[in-house]
């Protein structure tokens, strides 16, 4: 349980989070998949209330060593240090795939995820991320898709005892929307979600609207965006349709190239950023009447 002092940090935190958004409901966090990876967990988010965000998606294999492997103590302990930072863990990004041609490989994935629901489960999280991900040689792309849309189904009802969502990033060479659509229409679970990612894939064909559209009806509760201030990619657009659809959730941040030196600050720019485009496609409610 947090304690009263973290409780009033939280609280306050929550205050001011809320009154620098226009639209509270859709929130900006980070992935700690590159600008995070270095960080131990306590400095990972005293950075992350100091640059201004509200939360983070834990990838494996980083220095703040939320896995699995964790007992029931060290898992209380990281509840407790998220509930008294105020900072929400938003959930843990696995690097599990469902690809596998090979059944050994495959079941081992899926063993491996279960065990990451549990410990998003019991850390205060409410999803994980997996990857569909790859083609594989030899293998037809119908196959494949089935594989992957199937073993997300036979996931969902354990991710749903545990009140937790499996977020299915657009990654890999299954990273286009006509492949995510074909494999979500197999995985028929409530508890089983697409992660946008901001691909350049969004943008072939007719577009990003068309792409967006395609998959939208079976959006999570987290995006990820790259650098927002960099990335060759149409983010207004991006806002627009997000706005206009209604979509509520965490837009994590995954930025790429050198981390910053001065890290909190590279936050904070960010954050800036997400505001000021969030400001750009809200229309204040005197002007629609």
């Amino acid at each position: 349980m947090a304690t009263t002092a973290g409780m009033v940090l939280a609280g306050a935190w929550a205050s001011e989070i809320q009154a620098l958004s226009i639209d509270p409901e859709m929130r900006l966090g980070l992935v700690t998949y590159l600008w995070g990876q270095d960080l131990d967990l306590k400095t990972l988010l005293s950075t992350c209330r100091e640059g201004g965000l509200g939360g983070v998606e834990l990838r494996t294999t980083h220095a703040h060593g939320v896995e699995p492997t964790l007992d029931a103590e060290a898992r209380a302990r990281v509840k407790t240090l998220f509930a008294d930072s105020g900072i929400e863990l938003v959930g843990l990004g696995s690097d599990e795939r469902l690809c596998w041609p090979e059944a050994t490989r495959l079941a081992a994935a899926k063993a491996k995820i279960i065990e990451f629901l549990q410990l998003s489960h019991d850390t205060g999280g409410s999803g994980v991320k997996v990857k569909p991900d790859s083609f594989h040689e030899g293998v037809p792309r119908e196959q494949t898709i089935e594989q992957i849309g199937s073993s997300l189904k036979e996931l969902g009802p354990r991710a749903a005892d545990l009140g937790q969502q499996i977020r299915v990033e657009i990654h890999g060479s299954c990273a286009s929307p006509e492949v995510i659509r074909d494999i979500m229409a197999v995985a028929d679970h409530p508890s089983v979600a697409v992660c946008w990612n901001c691909n350049e894939a969004d943008l072939r064909g007719k577009g990003l609207k068309s792409n967006f559209n395609m998959v939208r009806p079976r959006f999570g509760e987290t995006l990820h965006v790259r650098h927002l201030s960099r990335h060759a990619y149409p983010y207004k657009e991006l806002f627009r349709l997000l706005h206009e659809s209604n979509w509520n959730g965490w837009m994590l941040l995954e930025a790429r190239g050198d981390l910053p030196v001065k890290r909190a600050e590279a936050f904070r720019e960010q954050r800036d950023l997400f505001l000021k485009h969030k400001h750009s496609v809200v229309v204040p409610t005197e002007q629609k009447e």
